[in-house]
């Protein structure tokens, strides 16, 4: 069975890919022609820890190839994979334009069965509409079955995800989809759990929802800890122990960000509000998380008096590390900010790089950490590459102007930072 994956984005060019790992015959098609010349000459335009190896392993094998035909590559495939985006809308809801877009090109193209899947994160009810968006279209009687299969993958350990899922979520009414299905994933060994497609879309959503959760509830605990005395990572690992909590997502900081947990947060509440039900407990989640940067802020405030003319240094850009992904990126936040106080910013991260935005102009891009912390006020540590507990940081202090680490994600020893001579400040931790 040759599969076709539409939409060769994050999510989309890891899916072909693993599935050519897999064995089967992948085609990636998109409508982006400098993607695709990228990706056919085995350059992957993000980073992502593995994959560009794999790239470069299936155009040679063959098992890999990429197109900007959509017709004749609609036509060639009976399995299509949906993987194209759904960013948010100013309401909070999904913006299902390219879905639907994408549907409507298979109905008018399609020339017998296909087995078309819902790979994107879609609201609940989307195997529904795909379906009515195909059936409007079509110019001939071709059955076709409409399958959700979200996907789970954490950036930066997207390929050791996909590769070793703890579970595959099928949502379909369909006998024969969801033996199609179990064919593709033969390979995985891990529970696959068949449900109805409203299940498995909400499912997603669900999962996601609930990861944020528990990083909002630690933040927000964390600011208690800072009243009491209390060391918030010492209360994360003795809840942590307890197997009906889990030691994942424990961590405080200052918060999460990313191209899934802020919009499907949002997504939820507002499929809730559609509904009449008010998730209010989501509600606060959000919240927490729009102010943990805000918060840590404050503290450095507090110690600084202001940050007007002050040179600090923000170590770390992308959301977490083993991306480039800077999509609501809590060092964003903590960067705009400090720009209003009209601070003097120095940035740095191994990878991701500053957008080329009129607002990160006055921004200092480093190339190399030291040159962002040299003569600096501060520094603001907001992504928990392990690079950074390698750093030299007694060397660091003497080049500094005045020896302040505010720690965002708790990511060193306050110790040993101490007992270097900085005044070190973490989350819900000194």
């Amino acid at each position: 069975m040759n599969i076709l994956v539409i939409g060769t984005g994050y999510v989309g060019t890891t899916t072909a890919l693993v599935f050519a790992e897999m064995g089967w015959n992948v085609t990636g098609l998109d409508t982006d022609a400098q993607k695709i010349q990228q990706l056919e000459k085995g350059v992957l335009y993000f980073y992502e820890p593995g994959l560009e190896e794999l790239l470069r392993k299936h155009l040679g094998t063959g098992q890999i190839r990429f197109t900007t035909n959509k017709d004749k590559a609609i036509q060639e495939h009976e399995a299509i994979f949906i993987c194209v985006g759904t960013p948010s809308r100013p309401d909070g809801g999904a913006d299902m334009r390219y879905v639907k877009q994408v549907a409507e090109d298979i109905g008018q193209t399609m020339n017998g069965y296909k087995l078309v899947i819902t790979k994107s994160t879609v609201p609940v009810g989307t195997q529904e509409q795909v379906t009515g968006w195909i059936q409007a279209v079509q110019k001939g009687s071709f059955p076709f079955d409409v399958a959700s299969n979200p996907e789970f993958l954490r950036e930066g350990k997207a390929l050791e995800d996909a590769l070793n899922p703890d579970r595959v979520i099928i949502g379909t009414n369909s006998k024969r989809a969801e033996n199609l299905l179990r064919t593709l994933y033969r390979s995985i060994k891990c529970p696959i759990v068949v449900t109805a497609p409203r299940t498995a879309e909400l499912i997603k959503y669900a999962s996601n929802a609930f990861l944020a959760t528990k990083i909002s509830y630690m933040n927000e605990l964390a600011r208690l800890c800072d009243q009491l005395g209390v060391n918030i990572i010492e209360v994360a690992n003795g809840i942590g122990l307890d197997p009906r909590i889990g030691t994942s997502f424990l961590q405080a900081g200052i918060g999460y960000g990313g191209s899934c947990f802020p919009k499907d947060v949002s997504a939820l509440i507002f499929a809730a509000k559609q509904n009449h039900i008010e998730l209010s407990i989501l509600g606060k989640v959000v919240n927490v998380n729009q102010t943990q940067p805000l918060y840590l802020l404050d503290k450095a405030r507090e110690r600084l008096k202001s940050f007007a003319n002050k040179k600090v240094a923000v170590l770390g850009l992308a959301f977490k590390p083993d991306t480039d992904d800077m999509r609501e990126a809590p060092a964003l936040r903590i960067i705009d900010r400090l720009l209003s106080e009209q601070a003097k910013v120095y940035a740095y991260d191994p990878v991701a790089k500053l957008p080329a935005d009129v607002q990160y102009e006055s921004v200092a891009s480093c190339m190399a950490l030291e040159d962002a912390v040299q003569g600096a006020d501060a520094v603001f540590l907001c992504t928990e590459w392990p690079v950074f507990q390698k750093v030299d940081w007694t060397k660091m202090k003497g080049i500094m102007n005045r020896p302040n680490l505010f720690d965002g994600r708790n990511l060193l020893d306050s110790d040993e930072m101490n007992a270097i001579g900085f005044f070190y400040q973490g989350i819900g931790y000194e």
